[in-house]
């Protein structure tokens, strides 16, 4: 199956470059999609303008709050409503995928609590996301660098939480930058777990950076491994420019492009 790559669009997008010309490139690079962050209000615009070129919006974060998320039962309401809202917004407009948060770990909370706690939110919600076809990707991040204190920072953690859940619209979004600072053994947690997995995402290690010989992974061989378990879905990529962002992403997609 070959490698369905993906732009991050609040990271990829040049001074003086509009949204029109950057999915035109995007497009004409080879790239299968675009993805966002928070739903921005021109979310409709940002639809519209990749369909003209071809390209899929492949995610969005469904709620609000990364280091405030699913761990704090306190917050299931306001997760459970932000999230039907995003999962009816994803179905119309055929999104595949929404970005989820565990939050950061809670005072006098075990690890199983928390894990329980983001199983019991994301069951409220399951069932929907099963009737509209969206899944509910639940991200790892690094809590060592970038996200100090957030809770599912190893895979083994989101897998239990999937576990728990039990659904099959509930997976990780395996961001590959963090999960490298975190455990390492990409290649292998990758095969192993891959049932679970709803979306990738990339960038250098260290500093988030291209993927040249300064950095440490190998995306030649990761890209080509995800291509042999058969992945389907997107791999997103996430990581600074250090020149012209065109040229970065055209270098990436040549690097990334296996299958």
């Amino acid at each position: 199956m070959r490698i369905k790559q993906s732009i991050c669009y609040p990271i990829f997008q040049p001074e003086g470059v509009s949204l029109d010309e950057l999915f035109a490139k995007a497009a004409e690079i080879g790239y299968a999609a675009a993805e966002l962050w928070q739903p921005p209000e021109n979310l409709e615009l940002i639809v519209n303008t990749a369909r003209k070129h071809k390209l899929a919006v492949a995610s969005m974060s469904g709620h609000y709050s990364l280091p405030d998320g699913l761990n704090k039962r306190s917050n299931h309401d306001r997760i459970e409503r932000e999230l039907r809202a995003s999962i009816d917004t994803a179905a119309r407009l055929g999104i595949p995928g929404l970005i989820c948060f565990s939050g950061n770990r809670q005072p006098h909370m075990s690890e199983p609590e928390a894990i329980e706690a983001v199983a019991d939110g994301l069951k409220r919600v399951a069932a929907h996301a099963e009737k509209k076809g969206v899944n509910l990707n639940l991200e790892l991040l690094n809590s060592k660098v970038d996200h100090p204190g957030y809770q599912c920072d190893h895979t083994a953690w989101g897998v239990a939480v999937c576990e728990k859940v039990a659904s099959p619209r509930v997976k990780l979004l395996f961001d590959i930058y963090h999960m490298q600072i975190m455990e390492g053994d990409v290649i292998r947690n990758i095969r192993e777990n891959i049932q679970w997995i709803g979306h990738f995402h990339t960038a250098g290690v260290p500093g988030r950076r291209d993927f040249d010989d300064t950095q440490e992974l190998n995306y030649r061989g990761i890209c080509r491994a995800i291509a042999e378990t058969g992945y389907e879905l997107y791999v997103g990529h996430e990581f600074k420019p250090k020149a012209d962002l065109i040229e970065a992403l055209r270098a990436a997609f040549a690097l990334c492009d296996q299958g």
